[in-house]
Order: C-alpha cells, then sequence, then structure tokens
C-alpha cells in the first residue's frame, strides 16, 4: 500500500482591518501579534505623506521606530532595507505605500525571518494582500514568491485622496482574472497542472464581484474604496490557497510583462492586464465584451492607444507574450502569428 505524503503550505494574514480611520488600529495590532519594541517603516516620499506620518505619530508612543524612504522595488533598495533592518535591529517592517513599497517589505521579511503589516496607500494591484511579489531586474519585473503579510490594515479614507487610476488599475487587476482562471482549466485538461477549486472560486469571486460593482466605482468616493478592497484583498488570498499565482495571472499577464520589457513605463500594471484580458477572452471563445464594458465602466483602459501603445506595439507584445514564462501553459501556446495577433487586436477594438 502507497503510503500517502502529500503536503500543502498556505499562509494568510492573520488580521485583516478594511474601512474608515483603521489607521488607528495599527497600535493595536502590533501588539495583537506581540511584535518586539523596534520596527522598521518602509515607504516613500509621497506615501510618506500620505500616511507614513501618521503611522510614526500612531506608534511613537510604545515602539522604536525607524522610517526608511526608498523607491522602486530594485535590488539595490531591497539590499538598503535589509540593511537598515541590521543597523537598527528592527523586528518588524510596516510597509505603507503602494505596490513596490509592499513588495520589498515582502521580499526582506522572507530573507531576514521577519514578519510584516501591509498597509497600502493605494490599491492599485491585488498583491496588498498576497505572498507574491515582483522586483525589478535589468530583464524585466520578476514575479517570485515571498511571504504574506501578518496583517492588512487598509484605510478606506486615505486610499480615496490617492488618483483614482490607481483604483481603477486594481478593479483591472482583479476583472483580469477571469481569462487567468480559463488559462488555468485549459492548462489542467491538457497537460494535468496542479489544480485548486477552492482558490478558483475565490479569484472567479473577486472578478466577479468587481464586475457586478462596476457602476457603484467611481472617483472621489470613500464608499468605492470600500466596495473594491474587499474582492481585490481576496484576489490576492486566492494565490495564497493555491500556492502559487495561477489564479490571478495567464496570458493577460503575459501580455503585460510583454509590455514592461518591450515598452517599459507606458502604463500601470492591472490596466495593461486588463487591455490584455479582452483579447485572452476573445482567443477563449468567451464573453469579452463583458470585460471590456466593465473596464469602460470603472474607467480603465480598453485599447491600446489607452495604454500609451501604438497598433504596431500592441501587435509585437502580443506575438511576444508567449515566450515571457514558457513553463506556464495558456491559450496563447508556443505562441501566435503576427497576423492572428493583430486579428485579435482590430476584432476586440484595442487597436
Amino acid at each position: 500500500m502507497d503510503i500517502f505524503d502529500k503536503a500543502k503550505k498556505m499562509e494568510f494574514p492573520r488580521t485583516v482591518y478594511i474601512g474608515h480611520d483603521v489607521l488607528s488600529k495599527l497600535p493595536e495590532m502590533c501588539e495583537s501579534f506581540r511584535f518586539g519594541k523596534t520596527g522598521l517603516i518602509v515607504t516613500g516620499s509621497n506615501t510618506y505623506d500620505a500616511a507614513g506620518k501618521l503611522v510614526e505619530e500612531y506608534m511613537s508612543k510604545d515602539y522604536d521606530m525607524h522610517t526608511l524612504i526608498t523607491g522602486y522595488a530594485t535590488l539595490k533598495n531591497l539590499e538598503e532595507v535589509k540593511s537598515v533592518i541590521r543597523e537598527t535591529g528592527s523586528s518588524f517592517i510596516l510597509a505603507v505605500g503602494g505596490g513596490s513599497k509592499i513588495d520589498l517589505s515582502k521580499i526582506a521579511a522572507d530573507d531576514m525571518d521577519l514578519s510584516f503589516i501591509s498597509i497600502p496607500t493605494n490599491a492599485a494591484h491585488d498583491g496588498i494582500a498576497s505572498g507574491r511579489a515582483s522586483l525589478k531586474m535589468d530583464v524585466g519585473p520578476q514575479s517570485i514568491d515571498a511571504v504574506s503579510p501578518l496583517g492588512v490594515l487598509a484605510d478606506t479614507e486615505i486610499i480615496s485622496k490617492s488618483p483614482y487610476r490607481y483604483l481603477a488599475s486594481g478593479c483591472a487587476d482583479v476583472i483580469s482574472n477571469l481569462t487567468a482562471l480559463k488559462d488555468w482549466k485549459f492548462a489542467h485538461r491538457l497537460r494535468n497542472d496542479e489544480f485548486s477549486r477552492s482558490a478558483y472560486s475565490l479569484s472567479e469571486y473577486a472578478a466577479e464581484t468587481i464586475i457586478e460593482n462596476s457602476e457603484l466605482i467611481r472617483p472621489d468616493l470613500e464608499e468605492s474604496v470600500w466596495i473594491a478592497l474587499r474582492p481585490i484583498i481576496i484576489s490576492g488570498i486566492s494565490m495564497s490557497v493555491a500556492g502559487s499565482s495561477r489564479p490571478t495571472s495567464g496570458s493577460e499577464h503575459m501580455f503585460s510583462h510583454a509590455i514592461d520589457i518591450m515598452y517599459p513605463e507606458r502604463a500601470m500594471h492591472g490596466e495593461q492586464c486588463g487591455v490584455g484580458a479582452i483579447m485572452m477572452m476573445y482567443l477563449h471563445g468567451g464573453d469579452w465584451e463583458l470585460i471590456r464594458d466593465a473596464l469602460k465602466t470603472i474607467g480603465a483602459p480598453t485599447t491600446g492607444k489607452e495604454i500609451g501603445l501604438s497598433d504596431e506595439e500592441v501587435i509585437e507584445a502580443l506575438t511576444a507574450a508567449a515566450g515571457i514564462r514558457k513553463d506556464r501553459f495558456t491559450i496563447l501556446g508556443n505562441g501566435i502569428s503576427r497576423e492572428a495577433a493583430a486579428n485579435v487586436a482590430r476584432e476586440t477594438g484595442v487597436i
């Protein structure tokens, strides 16, 4: 008789606060986690003004906090974060900012066996609560395993003050789960890739919730942030359940990564994934108009022009996308021809 020896690790945030003025709950959260008394705030120049100062004020009474104002999630900045942790003797990290500050904190916490709290100042993507991080390398952004935050503290008042474009991008990122899920099922059927029904359901729920509430997601409304944040966080948690990014990242993300490499800094990650999802759903033979219309309603891009690409650049990125992650089987297979790419882009109105 064969011995059953299958095992799996799933990491989730222990505590999640979402809502108005929840930043004031930070000392209480840190106390509940029994952190040491010395910690590091990782933030940026803009996000320090948005929330970092408040974090310092809330924590200064009972904790010896140090603040590092840094930039993008690069190897150089990662080493700086770890160096400051060693110099200050910090025993935990507070990541205050957008994706890059949270990604730096995830990786540093993982490398140095520390806990961290995710304190987003915008909701531009679904990495707020996940254990995946993106690190900028010479060959483009690389998605790597890191560690999930021990806690998430998402203050809707603070996030609502960030440019609306960030929230729209985060919603687009989650909507693009629909094509990632089709790719995942496709790979499971054709390649017997490992599949998680529970992770699939969480990711699908997150995307459908954004679409169903798309008319309620508007600029300058704290309620819109409240509506969007829960599915954005659940989308990130689906990756923890799956043990990979498969429930939220497929051919549409490969298209986005191709843009990052070939035409960097044209648009935001979620914006690119949203446009990619329109075309990938067309290739799957699904309801691509549903994705396009939801993105339009929210105010996210639906064309190449809106993400800063010419028609030719859209075609080139779509043609190159299949080669971005050769370990991930998607509807793109081994690649599509320029003629097919041009046809998809035209039929969906992306060009």
